[in-house]
């Protein structure tokens, strides 16, 4: 009966999963943008703003009203990017974060900030035949300072030329948008973005069926102890049976003391 119970419960709360990577440069805000999607979607989480630098990867699962999105903030240091591909092969969409603060005047003919590694990194992912396809966000961040790129000069500057160019991919859905992960301005847009344009995409990048572990929880647990306590009274019952078999007979109640 439990297990029935919990297969039906499974059922019913089970939704469609897609997985999320979070790209970019080191220093370029992922964590304080991640960080600020749990503060929105999460109502328990405090975001912590004060971060270091991601050494392997922080995972979070936000629940929609149809849908779970997973995100996955990867490590964005020189020597972790090479393990960027073992994620593309699951994932339904990318977030590329960059910094608008440091790519110079926005133009590939600067030399100033770091514009050109920027390019380069964004050509190797979308030149990835696992990437083939997928919805692509750029995020443009740190846009409250005043030192920032505009976003309509990184479209035509960095964002036009990757696509353009010969390794910028297929054609795929892509969009630039400007945010500040620190005050959280331009969170929200992202993440609604990503989510109409992976349940789009469905039929290229098929999603998992998934229940959430914090909705699933509480309902396991009272499971789990009604089937404890039916299980240790069966056992007293085997017990008191077993000593009536033998002849002992129990006191009435009435005489327990």
């Amino acid at each position: 009966m439990y297990h029935l119970a919990k297969g039906l419960y499974l059922w019913a709360t089970s939704k469609e999963e897609y997985s999320i990577l979070i790209l970019g440069l080191d220093n370029a805000g992922k964590t304080t943008f991640h960080e600020q999607i749990k503060a929105l979607f999460l109502p328990t989480h405090t975001p912590s703003l004060k971060t270091v630098p991601t050494v392997g990867q922080n995972v979070t699962t936000i629940t929609l009203p149809d849908i779970y999105l997973k995100f996955w903030d990867v490590g964005g240091q020189h020597s972790l990017r090479r393990l960027w591909q073992s994620y593309y092969i699951s994932c339904h969409a990318i977030i590329f974060v960059l910094d608008s603060t440091d790519i110079g005047d926005g133009s590939l003919n600067s030399d100033s900030g770091r514009l050109e590694e920027c390019k380069l990194v964004l050509e190797e992912v979308l030149g990835n035949s696992d990437t083939e396809g997928i919805p692509l966000l750029i995020l443009a961040n740190k846009q409250d300072r005043e030192d920032c790129v505009e976003v309509v000069r990184i479209k035509e500057g960095l964002v036009k030329q990757v696509f353009e160019g010969e390794k910028g991919g297929s054609i795929r859905d892509s969009r630039v948008l400007p945010i500040s992960a620190l005050s959280g301005t331009g969170v929200r847009e992202a993440v609604e973005w990503v989510a109409s344009r992976v349940k789009w995409n469905k039929e290229g990048r098929p999603p998992v069926m998934s229940t959430s572990y914090t909705t699933l929880e509480p309902e396991i647990r009272k499971r789990e102890r009604w089937l404890e306590e039916f299980l240790n009274f069966g056992e007293a019952w085997r017990r008191m049976e077993k000593h009536h078999f033998y002849g002992i007979d129990f006191p009435s109640a009435h005489l327990v003391r």
